[in-house]
């Protein structure tokens, strides 16, 4: 998968991987990293999928309805990948935090509905379901940052409780955190998601 991997100061930090949103790249949400932990070091990744010439992670039926075929083929795919990173750069694979957005909130999430060792934490922002109906692995005790807004078109006040109740029943420590906005990334969203990592990890 095309990424960018930046190294770190501190090995015993998380490892980042940053994903972004539909139409985003790996450049992207780099930024990001260096606010939230900057002795970090990051694994950006862009997703395999194009959509009318914008990246994504997995393919989508329509606006909010994924593809779950390719949801659950990505997801491996992704994975997968973060497996041979962690060789090719030699990082811990069981110190990985997620920061995704949308599109890329949505593919971290499904590793953590399917794989429960792929991620030590994640910050979602803007996140969906990423799929009903499935039993999730046990997540005890990984803490999960939920970015949403009251206002968002995308993804209503209803998706983000129904992810806490999924992801907090299966043992995660779920903070929901609401923005009176929309879908965007905000700068108030961003602070909080920091401040949520010193206190979780730092």
């Amino acid at each position: 998968m095309k990424h960018i991997f930046q190294q770190g100061t501190s090995s015993e930090a998380p490892v980042l991987v940053l994903l972004h949103g539909t139409g985003g790249t790996e450049r992207d949400l780099l930024p990001l990293a260096g606010m939230i932990s900057p002795q970090s070091s990051v694994l950006s990744v862009r997703g395999n999928v194009l959509e009318n010439g914008m990246p994504r992670f997995f393919k989508r039926l329509a606006e909010g309805v994924f593809d779950e075929e390719d949801l659950v083929f990505r997801t491996k795919e992704l994975n997968d990948f973060l497996d041979e990173a962690a060789v090719s750069y030699g990082f811990n694979r069981r110190n990985l935090v997620a920061v995704g957005y949308s599109n890329g909130a949505n593919i971290a999430g499904s590793l953590l509905f399917h794989y429960g060792a792929a991620l030590r934490g994640a910050i979602l922002h803007h996140p969906m379901v990423p799929r009903r109906g499935v039993p999730l692995p046990d997540l005890s005790g990984a803490p999960v940052f939920i970015g949403a807004g009251r206002n968002d078109p995308l993804c209503p006040p209803q998706e983000s409780e129904e992810l806490e109740r999924l992801l907090g029943g299966a043992g995660a420590a779920v903070t929901l955190h609401w923005e009176a906005s929309g879908h965007q990334l905000t700068s108030s969203q961003i602070d909080a998601a920091s401040a949520w990592y010193q206190r979780t990890f730092a």
